[in-house]
């Protein structure tokens, strides 16, 4: 991912924002990091600025308005925002939900950690996601 695209956080809880936005920077991943409390926040943030869109979107699955699977679906679905990966976090463990969202084509599916402290390692995982996918465009 590029330096300058930014990272869409779609989340509604503080203390996770916190969490990520602290292990991003112990990560040393500089990319700007924008945060929308919804679905419906995040689908106007990225039609307002189709010129710079995010390299990588995480997301909570379990937000009000619209939640992160009918994010997903509408973010899959439009050929402008399709090719962003997608990134789910969530603190259920629910089949169903990582199923549905396999199939609306996410990039990945994660448990949040309970304790803050341990979104390091989510973030390391990601981090490598990244690094990754860049070697193969």
């Amino acid at each position: 991912m590029k330096d300058k695209q930014p990272i869409l956080l779609l989340e509604d809880d503080e203390i996770d924002v916190t969490a990520i936005k602290r292990a991003l920077k112990e990560l040393n991943i500089k990319n700007p990091l924008v945060v929308c409390e919804n679905g419906a926040k995040g689908l106007e943030w990225l039609h307002a600025n189709l010129n710079a869109l995010p390299g990588l979107i995480l997301s909570d699955i379990d937000m009000p308005v619209m939640n992160g699977l009918e994010f997903l679906d509408k973010v899959k679905h439009d050929p402008d925002l399709l090719k962003i990966p997608v990134v789910i976090l969530s603190t259920f463990r629910e089949e169903s939900d990582r199923t549905k969202a396999f199939k609306l084509g996410v990039a990945g599916y994660m448990i949040k950690p309970v304790d803050a402290s341990k979104y390091l390692s989510v973030m390391e995982t990601i981090a490598a996601y990244w690094r990754t996918s860049e070697l193969s465009s």
